[in-house]
């Protein structure tokens, strides 16, 4: 099993989902763990395989939408801890500058700290469920010895 530190993997991801689906992609080498990086608009300093997109030794970083941590987790939040703003804060999601919007209900109503903090306990969980069901090993940066 091919390992990855969680820092490497967070950066790649982070990436992935700074834009629209397909637009940045990032692969974890299932030889090496290497984490190689693409973009449609940006030139970035790593050579990639010609192959990379199609070869099964190389697994895509999923963007955000696709591990749903996007819109529905959003909701998903508000409906938890401020059910009487769902209505209003879905309908933020219709619209651009819907983060701006929810984030700027969050903290009015004194949550948006805690909106951080369920954000990073759903990446970090949605993160370690891909890699397992990718057969990628999570490792903390600098001890590449323990989960």
């Amino acid at each position: 099993m091919v390992t990855v530190t969680y820092d490497d993997l967070l950066l790649a991801f982070e990436f992935v989902g700074s834009a629209p689906p397909m637009e940045n992609s990032a692969y974890v080498s299932l030889d090496t763990g290497e984490v190689l990086w693409t973009s449609d608009l940006d030139a970035i300093d790593n050579e990639v395989p010609d192959d990379i997109e199609i070869s099964d030794r190389y697994v895509a970083v999923p963007h955000k939408n696709d591990l749903d941590l996007g819109r529905n987790l959003a909701l998903h939040f508000v409906a938890q801890v401020l059910p009487d703003d769902f209505e209003r804060a879905r309908s933020f999601f219709q619209h651009k500058g819907a983060y701006a919007q929810f984030k700027r209900l969050l903290e009015s109503a004194g949550a948006l700290e805690r909106w951080y903090k369920f954000e990073e306990e759903s990446v970090n969980s949605a993160l370690r469920k891909w890699c397992s069901q990718n057969g990628i090993e999570l490792h903390t940066s600098g001890d590449r010895s323990a989960p």
